[in-house]
Parts: structure tokens; C-alpha cells; sequence
């Protein structure tokens, strides 16, 4: 179609829905943030959707804030009918909500007007939501609060991971933009408001935030590790020291002490209010990622 796309967007969750977009319309200009430093070598980094993007042939501008008078200017020399953003990581400004007659599309990782915000697919899988899925909404000033075009849901079995969810969220909203784009730019399509009582919020994740809180249930405890897998991974103290906890299950018990330690089925396992969250695989501090059972056969002071 003929239609005069610009597409925002940063990590690779933003992937599936450019490579759609490229396919069936015209993407005249690509919007991601600044490359950043990275890896042990804090090497300047290109986004996922700008290496993309240059794979492409397209046109990529990073700007630092999307404010800066020279922004406008930029995407009105680009003359879209219409700006899609998914994962762009900042809020677009009244002057560039207003740009495109089309207006300006997000593709959310959530059902909304559940986990607005940062991290939704954390906060669904931490909360031990039933179901996820995407939402495609026309995007106003507010923060996810945009009327809804459309919504696809997918269930959250037990054990999902961030990444994982993540993954079939990415692919999962591209193939709803698609469909859903035809009947919107014929004006068939009425955005439905969202609705404020339902709303909650999923705020940026912390490295901090990884702490694991024993005075919490296994349960709880366990759909924290999966949520936040890759970022920003959970963790705790022992020996002085951080030991980031990459798998780990509940385990049900009638005697344990909250952040005591214990042993089961010979993997190591830490009290919690409810049950024992039993470390299926972790990663010692300067080391590499090894089994909970690997992890004992070094460490005779577990206990």
C-alpha cells in the first residue's frame, strides 16, 4: 500500500512488527534511541530495531528527546500518514501525536487497560495473571491511555518466562497491527476508550528490583524469577556475595524458617513465608551459570 509509515520503536520485542510494516507498507523513516554503551566493554551499542532498520535500506534517526524542535522537523521532511510505535521508550509529545492525519498507533504488551506502563509482561507473569496478550491502541498524551483498536489474548502457562512471553507477544502483536491496519485507515474501525477503574500500572524495572524478599511465598517468589528473565534477573546475598537465581520451583513444606537453608532433592532451597523456593539453576558471582545441584557440590557451608 501507499500508505507513508514511520516506525518507533527500540528492543527486539519492536522487531516483528517493522519487518510487517516494511512488508505490506511504506516505511519512509525509522525512530529509535541513541546507541548505547554495552557489555563488559561498555562499547556503544546499536538498538536491535536500528541494526534492522539498516538491514532494511531505511532511514534511521535517533533522537535523544523526541521535544527538540529539530524532531518535528525531521518527521514532518518524512510527511507520514500515519506513526506506529511498539517499545520506543519514551512518550511522544503533543506536536507529534498531531503530525500524522492517521494519527499515531501503539502495540502494547498487555491486555490494557492492565499494566499500562514499562514492563507489562513482567508485571503479568510476576502477579500470576491467567492471561496476557497484546493490545493495539491509538496513542494520546497519557501513558498507555489511548482508545483500543484491538486486542488479541494468549494464556500464561505456569513456568513462562519473560523472555519467552516476550517473544510470542512480539509476534503475536505484529500479526494484529496487520490486520487490524486495513479496516483503520478506511475508517471502519472506532476506537473504544479504556476503562479507568480496570487500569494498573507496570513502572520501569530496576536491576534492584531483582532482590528476592524470602518474607514473600515460594509461589510468589517463583513467578518472579520466570518474569524477570533475562532482565533485570533476580538474586539474593549469600556469603557476602550476589547469586543471581536464573530457574528456580516451589516446593511445599510444613516446617522451614523464612531465608534459612535447606536441601532438596539435592538442589539447594531457601525458606520462604510460604514453602521453600528451591534453586533450580544459578550463577555465583564471577561465575558462570551453573545447576542447583552443581552450585552444592562447591559450597559444603550451604547448610
Amino acid at each position: 500500500m501507499n500508505t507513508r509509515i514511520v516506525f518507533m520503536g527500540s528492543p527486539d520485542f519492536a522487531l516483528p512488527t517493522l519487518q510487517a510494516l516494511y512488508e505490506h507498507y511504506q516505511v519512509v523513516g525509522v525512530v529509535t534511541q541513541p546507541d548505547r554503551p554495552a557489555g563488559r566493554g561498555r562499547q556503544l551499542q546499536a538498538s536491535p530495531v536500528k541494526q534492522a532498520a539498516q538491514t532494511l535500506g531505511l532511514e534511521v534517526y535517533q533522537p535523544v528527546s523526541l521535544r527538540k524542535p529539530e524532531v518535528l522537523a525531521q518527521l514532518s521532511a518524512w510527511a507520514p500518514d500515519l506513526i506506529v510505535a511498539a517499545a520506543f521508550g519514551q512518550i511522544l509529545p503533543k506536536a507529534v501525536l498531531d503530525l500524522p492525519p492517521k494519527g499515531c498507533l501503539n502495540v502494547h504488551a498487555s491486555l490494557l487497560p492492565r499494566w499500562r506502563g514499562a514492563s507489562p509482561i513482567q508485571a503479568a507473569i510476576a502477579a500470576g495473571d491467567d492471561h496476557s496478550g497484546v493490545t493495539i491502541m491509538l496513542m494520546d498524551e497519557g501513558l498507555d491511555t489511548g482508545p483500543i483498536l484491538s486486542q488479541r489474548s494468549v494464556p500464561l502457562p505456569l513456568g513462562i518466562t519473560g523472555s519467552q512471553l516476550s517473544k510470542q507477544l512480539a509476534e503475536l502483536g505484529a500479526r494484529t497491527l496487520i490486520e487490524i491496519l486495513p479496516s483503520y485507515l478506511d475508517g471502519m474501525v472506532a476506537p473504544l476508550p479504556q476503562n479507568e477503574n480496570e487500569a494498573t500500572y507496570a513502572p520501569m524495572l530496576k536491576k534492584s528490583d531483582g532482590l528476592l524478599d524470602f518474607n514473600r511465598s515460594a509461589l510468589e517468589l517463583t513467578r518472579k524469577v520466570n518474569a524477570y528473565q533475562p532482565w533485570p534477573g533476580t538474586y539474593f546475598n549469600f556469603n557476602s556475595r550476589q547469586l543471581k537465581v536464573l530457574a528456580a520451583h516451589p516446593h511445599d513444606t510444613f516446617d522451614s524458617s523464612i531465608g534459612a537453608h535447606y536441601i532438596v532433592n539435592e538442589s539447594p532451597a531457601v525458606g520462604t513465608a510460604q514453602g521453600l523456593l528451591v534453586l533450580d539453576r544459578v550463577q555465583p558471582e564471577g561465575k558462570k551459570p551453573m545447576s542447583g545441584a552443581d552450585f552444592l557440590r562447591g559450597q559444603p557451608n550451604w547448610l
